[in-house]
């Protein structure tokens, strides 16, 4: 790679961020009356994935007024070491979190925009400027002061011919797990579906309701504690350093009886919205580190003979159980399922080992999906250290 006073001297300059990029002032007072049909918000935007692929509707009541056009950037200025950077193909309201951005004048090339500002040095530089505690949030001010190597522009045309070919990579394989899991959905849907007269899950199982445990006594070694926020969209636990909290192991045996061991089916049984699937969202629990069942959370046990754990696992993933779940919560602001509305929901009547082969196959996709998802990583990391090799904006700005 060429160091950086070689490229000063191949036509590269040092410019401020600010110099050849602006943050835009466009708003709405009246999204929907100006013709507006999506928002996006922080949490529409994915880690690594530059594509906008999901968004909320501006008829159901958004407060957002920030314009977005289609080609412009989007950063996510609160808690920037989440790296959330998309460019959206539509225009629409963003929250105020994020920063519209664009190119100023012709010396940088709006395609290129989108990889600066995924790089170690804009992040880090984000991340360093950042102020507050608990929200962390990065100026524009700070960020226009960013300085980097900017090259010609047919040295740009180059890297983003490059780049391009490395994104058209991992597209392919983002459509390709979607398609596994619209698979999924189908499979489950197709063998879980209500057959003869059905089990009554409360004739086959039973419901504990987890426990409260004291949030000042968080700490950093001790045992986990299994929260609505854990219970994650794959069907799985996730426990990632940000969602994770820890109760001091002493609980191991206070709260013995609410201990959750690999294998255990739980659910969640509070949401503040109905929109984003959370509600009801089981989850099979992977992990052979025991954790604690938090009170927002439910755990099936006391099976009969006539139902497998893992079946029911499945059947609570099923878009029939779903939407019973979203039927029969009660609540205002926030919103509650009960044991009496879950014990009424109707299984198919399959017999145990029948049961195991859905189960098998159902796994056997789950482990298709599951490295689709590491080859997809893996391609990101591809993807960023060519960036490195055809343009290192500063010693160890890239990945």
């Amino acid at each position: 790679m060429l160091n950086l006073a070689k490229k000063m001297s191949s036509g590269w300059t040092t410019v401020a961020f600010g110099d050849v990029v602006r943050l835009s002032k466009e708003r709405s007072s009246d999204p929907e009356a100006d013709g507006y049909e999506r928002y996006i918000g922080l949490e529409h935007i994915d880690p690594g994935d530059l594509r906008v692929r999901c968004w909320g509707n501006v008829a159901d009541g958004v407060t957002f007024t920030s314009v977005f056009r289609p080609g412009q950037v989007l950063f996510g200025k609160r808690r920037a070491y989440q790296r959330k950077v998309a460019v959206a193909d539509f225009s629409g309201v963003c929250s105020g979190d994020i920063y519209v951005l664009e190119p100023k004048g012709d010396r940088l090339l709006p395609e290129l925009l989108p990889f600066i500002c995924q790089t170690d040095a804009f992040f880090e530089h984000a991340v360093g400027t950042s102020a507050g505690s608990l929200s962390p949030r990065t100026n524009w001010k700070s960020l226009a002061d960013f300085e980097f190597a900017l090259p010609p522009i047919e040295e740009q045309r180059r890297i983003v011919a490059a780049l391009a070919c490395a994104y058209s990579v991992i597209e392919a394989q983002h459509q390709l797990l979607g398609s596994l899991k619209v698979l999924r959905q189908a499979f489950i849907d197709s063998e879980t579906k209500s057959k003869g007269s059905g089990l009554r899950l409360g004739d086959h199982c039973e419901m504990q309701n987890g426990r409260p445990f004291p949030g000042d006594e968080y700490c950093d070694d001790g045992v986990l504690l299994l929260r609505p926020g854990n219970l994650a969209v794959n069907g799985y636990i996730d426990w990632g350093e940000e969602k994770t909290k820890r109760i001091p192991h002493r609980y191991l045996s206070e709260a013995a009886d609410f201990v959750l061991t690999r294998g255990d089916v739980v659910i969640n049984l509070t949401a503040q919205s109905l929109e984003d699937g959370f509600m009801g969202r089981a989850c099979l629990v992977n992990s052979d580190e025991p954790s604690l069942l938090n009170q927002r959370i439910g755990r099936f046990r006391n099976f009969s003979e006539h139902l497998r754990p893992e079946f029911l696992y499945r059947c609570l993933q099923s878009s029939l159980f779903k939407a019973h779940a979203v039927s029969m919560c009660e609540g205002s602001k926030i919103k509650h399922l009960f044991w009496d509305h879950l014990a009424q929901f109707q299984l198919p009547q399959l017999d145990p080992e029948q049961q195991d082969a859905v189960c098998a196959r159902a796994m056997q996709i789950d482990q298709q999906i599951d490295g689709l998802e590491k080859r997809l990583e893996q391609a990101r990391a591809v993807k960023f250290r060519l960036l490195q090799s055809l343009w290192g904006l500063a010693e160890g700005s890239c990945q």
